[in-house]
C-alpha cells in the first residue's frame, strides 16, 4: 500500500445510509438510504466522522415505521402509485445494526490546509485501534472498498500477508498475517461437510510457502499429505507432499505403509522404550482403565525403568505351575508372580495386562526398530521441514490417541530444552516456531482428556516455547473450555448446534451480535474469521482449493520446486 491511506471516496462509493443512534454496547443504528436487498448481514462498512474513520460490521437488518399503522396497511393498494411511493419514503424505513470494531485517525479532509498541518504534526502512518467512542449523528455510512479491506487486513505480499478469501458481496481480497497467526494456537471449526479440511489445506499451503514455521500434521484420514479424491466431485485433490516436494516429508505409521500415487519418505516405528506410564494413562477412557492403574504402572517403571513396557508385555497372564504337593502357584514369568513380588494386587495387574493387549499387539510398536524415526522427525522439524504423519490403516481412536500424545510429549521436551538453551545463551540459536495440526481435536482435548494430554499443555503454556496448536474439529463444544479460551485465531464454517456456536464465540467481544451471523453462513465455502490473527471479525467466502489456487500460490505448473537428482540420492542414502 501507499505510505498514507487514501481516505477519499469515489462516486461509485455512494452513501448507503447515515447514523441515527446506538452506542458501543448496543451497536450503532444506521438508517438505510438504499434498498435493503442491496445490503447483507456481515457487510463491512466504514463511517467517517470528524477526524476519525470507524470500521464496523452489519450484524442485523430490520424494518421500521414512523407509526405501526403505516406498516400494517398496504397503502399501495388504496393510493395511486406515485403517492404510495412518496408515503413509503416518508413513513417506512430500514435500519442496520452495526457492530463498531475499529477506529482510525484520518485527520482533516485530504487536500485541505488543515490536513497538511495535521500531517506535518503526524508524519507516521496511523494504525487502526479498538473502537473507544462513537461517530456523530447523521455521519454517512459507506460499504468498504478494496482499499478499506487492505487497510485493515493487509495486502497479499507473497510472504506473510496471505489471502484467505474474499468479501461475500464485492469479492475484495481478505488476508491474514501468517506471522501473527502462528504466534498463538488457532482453531478451524465447522459442521461435517462444510469444507474444513480444504480450508486447512489452504492455510497450511500458505504457511509452508511463507516458511514462517514448521508444521507437524497428524493426518488421521490421509487427507493432507498424499493426493486424495474428493468425495463430493470425484476429482483429484492434490496433497501437500507433491506440491512441496523438498519441504514436506510424508511419514507413514508402521512398516510397509503405502499410499496411492505417493511414496512415503520414511515410516514411523515406535520403540517400546519410548512408551511411558504417562502415555498409557492418557488412554484411560479408551481402554477403560481402573483407578489402580497408576500405582501398577508406577511399580513397573520403578523396577524396570524404560524397559517396563517390554517386560510387562512378555509376562504371561494367568500362568501357573503345579508343585509336588499338587498345588498351583503363579509361574515365575507370570503377571501374578511379579505383582506379589512388587506388592501390587494380582487382580489389578492381571486386569491391566489384559487391557494393554490392544497396545501390545500394535505392529508399529517394536522392541528394536530399524531406525529412530521419532528423533529423525524432530530433527527434520527443527531444520525447517514440514511433516505429515499419515496413519494409513491404523485409523482407530486408540492409534490416534497413543501416537499423537507420545510424539507431542517428545516435541514438548525438545522445544523446551532448545528454548531454555537459547535464553541462557543467544549463540545457541533461536528455536524455529512449530505448529502442531490436530484433527478430531475433541478426542484429545475434551474435559476428561485435557488434563492428561500434552496438547492442553501446548495450548496453555507452549507459546513461550515457540509451539502452538492448530486444531480442526466439528464439535467445538466438546473441547475443554480452558483450551478454547487459549485459541487466538478462530475460523468457523456453518455450525448448526447452539452449543458449538457459543463455544466458538466464547470469550470474544460482541459475541451476541456475531452469533446470528455464524448461524447464517452458507454450508459451503463461507466462514467467519475472528480473533488474534485478524484485526476484526468478518464473514468471507473462503479461497477454493483448486488448480487456480495453486497457480496463484506457486506460479505456472503449481509446484514450488522439483527435487534435484542429488537431493533424491541423499534421501535414499547414496
Amino acid at each position: 500500500m501507499d505510505q498514507y491511506a487514501d481516505f477519499s471516496r469515489t462516486p461509485q462509493q455512494d452513501s448507503i445510509g447515515y447514523v441515527v443512534g446506538g452506542g458501543l454496547q448496543a451497536n450503532l443504528q444506521v438508517r438505510l438510504s438504499v434498498r435493503p436487498q442491496d445490503i447483507q448481514e456481515g457487510s463491512f462498512v466504514i463511517i467517517d466522522s470528524g477526524n476519525w474513520r470507524f470500521y464496523g460490521l452489519v450484524t442485523d437488518i430490520f424494518l421500521g415505521a414512523t407509526d405501526p399503522r403505516f406498516a400494517d396497511e398496504q397503502s399501495e393498494r388504496r393510493l395511486p402509485a406515485n403517492l404510495a411511493s412518496l408515503l413509503h419514503g416518508q413513513t417506512l424505513f430500514t435500519n442496520l445494526s452495526v457492530l463498531p470494531a475499529l477506529m482510525l485517525e484520518r485527520g482533516p479532509e485530504p487536500g485541505s490546509p488543515e490536513y497538511l498541518e495535521w500531517r506535518a504534526a503526524n508524519p507516521e502512518e496511523k494504525l487502526p485501534i479498538p473502537v473507544k467512542t462513537v461517530p456523530s449523528h447523521h455521519s454517512e455510512v459507506h460499504l468498504a472498498d478494496a482499499g478499506d479491506i487492505a487497510q485493515i487486513f493487509g495486502e497479499e505480499d507473497g510472504k506473510t500477508i496471505y489471502k484467505i478469501g474474499e468479501t461475500r458481496e464485492q469479492g475484495h481480497a481478505v488476508c491474514i498475517d501468517l506471522e501473527k497467526f502462528v504466534q498463538r494456537s488457532a482453531g478451524i471449526f465447522g459442521a461435517t461437510g462444510t469444507g474444513k479440511s480444504f480450508l486447512t489445506r489452504v492455510i497450511l499451503a500458505g504457511l509452508i510457502k511463507a516458511d514462517q514455521a514448521s508444521t507437524l500434521i497428524f493426518d488421521m484420514h490421509n487427507e493432507y499429505g498424499p493426493d486424495d479424491i474428493s468425495s463430493d466431485t470425484g476429482e483429484n485433490v492434490p496433497g501437500l507432499r507433491n506440491k512441496f516436494p523438498t519441504r514436506v516429508r510424508l511419514v507413514g505409521l508402521g512398516a510397509g505403509t503405502k499410499f496411492t500415487g505417493t511414496q512415503a519418505d520414511f515410516t514411523l516405528e515406535i520403540s517400546e522404550s519410548d512408551i511411558t506410564a504417562e502415555d498409557i494413562l492418557m488412554l484411560t477412557e479408551e481402554l477403560n482403565l481402573k483407578e489402580t492403574t497408576s500405582s501398577t504402572l508406577a511399580a513397573l517403571e520403578d523396577q524396570y525403568h524404560e524397559n517396563w513396557f517390554h517386560k510387562f508385555k512378555k509376562m504371561r497372564s494367568n500362568a501357573t505351575v503345579e508343585g509336588e504337593d499338587g498345588k498351583k502357584t503363579p509361574a515365575p514369568d507370570s503377571v501374578a508372580a511379579w505383582a506379589y513380588q512388587a506388592g501390587i494386587h494380582p487382580a489389578a495387574a492381571e486386569g491391566l495386562h489384559s487391557k494393554l493387549n490392544r497396545v501390545f499387539q500394535k505392529p508399529y510398536i517394536n522392541p528394536d526398530p530399524a531406525a529412530d524415526t521419532l528423533t529423525e522427525m524432530i530433527k527434520q522439524l527443527e531444520s525447517g521441514k514440514h511433516i505429515v504423519l499419515s496413519f494409513g490403516k491404523f485409523a482407530t481412536d486408540l492409534d490416534y490417541l497413543l501416537v499423537t500424545n507420545l510424539i507431542t510429549r517428545r516435541i514438548r521436551e525438545a522445544w523446551e530444552r532448545k528454548t531454555n538453551a537459547f535464553r541462557g545463551d543467544r549463540n545457541n540459536g533461536e528455536p524455529r516456531p512449530l505448529v502442531v495440526v490436530v484433527e478430531e481435536a475433541h478426542k484429545l482435548l475434551n474435559r476428561e482428556m485435557a488434563s492428561q494430554t500434552t496438547f492442553s499443555t501446548i495450548a496453555r503454556e507452549m507459546r513461550k516455547y515457540y509451539v502452538t496448536l492448530l486444531i480442526i474439529d466439528q464439535r467445538p463444544s466438546q473441547i475443554y473450555d480452558e483450551v478454547m479460551s487459549q485459541l487466538g485465531t478462530r475460523i468457523s464454517g456453518w455450525l448448526g448446534d447452539e452449543d458449538d456456536i457459543n463455544a466458538v464465540l466464547s470469550g470474544l467481544a460482541g459475541r451476541s451480535a456475531l452469533r446470528g451471523m455464524l448461524a447464517h453462513l452458507q454450508p459451503k465455502e463461507e466462514v467467519l474469521i475472528l480473533g488474534w490473527g485478524v484485526s476484526m471479525p468478518l464473514p468471507i467466502r473462503s479461497r477454493r482449493y483448486n488448480d487456480q489456487f495453486w497457480q496463484e500460490l506457486l506460479g505456472e505448473g503449481g509446484t514450488l520446486e522439483k527435487k534435484s537428482r542429488d537431493q533424491l540420492n541423499a534421501e535414499l542414502g547414496f
